[in-house]
């Protein structure tokens, strides 16, 4: 199966103030039917980063089967972290950047992987706030979940290193 995972992140004051992410997940059974399902969620206290890798990581553990996936984002820093191979960098080093500096959110990068592993997974980055229809649909859930009243609290997961 095929299917389709826009996503987007949001944080007001980034860094470090409430944020929220916003996910589209769309397939087509087999007699043609679109599927659709949305995520949202919002953070009391987080960043834009981790929002973006959250929406990705909700589209991929939604999944209960193993599927062909194209993420659909407009966050470079998840869609090159894939396309520009830095993740295969980050793991031959330790979890260190190019700078020898530990990367930041290993929790949700870690988190992401584990969730993409069944899967063949191309990403696909789109220019933000450009009229892409389901970019700014994940873009509304995302800012609307930050504005919520029922905030999370982002709690960075045990990191596996």
């Amino acid at each position: 199966m095929f299917v389709k995972i826009y996503t987007d992140g949001a944080a007001r004051g980034n860094p470090e103030g409430p944020g929220g992410y916003g996910t589209v997940l769309q397939y087509v059974d087999s007699k043609g039917q679109l599927h659709e399902r949305e995520f949202s969620a919002g953070y009391k206290k987080t960043t834009n980063n981790r929002m973006e890798l959250m929406a990705v990581i909700t589209g991929l553990e939604a999944l209960n089967k193993t599927c062909e996936v194209e993420i659909i984002s407009d966050s470079k820093y998840v869609t090159d972290a894939f396309n520009q191979h830095w993740v295969d960098g980050w793991l031959k080093r330790g979890w260190k950047n190019s700078s020898k500096e530990p990367v930041k959110n290993i929790d949700l990068w870690q988190r992401l992987l584990r969730a993409k592993a069944p899967h063949q997974v191309t990403f696909t980055w789109v220019k933000g706030h450009a009229g892409h229809p389901e970019n700014e649909r994940c873009d509304r859930l995302a800012t609307t979940a930050a504005d919520g009243n029922n905030l999370l609290d982002d709690i960075v997961g045990e990191v596996v290193l």
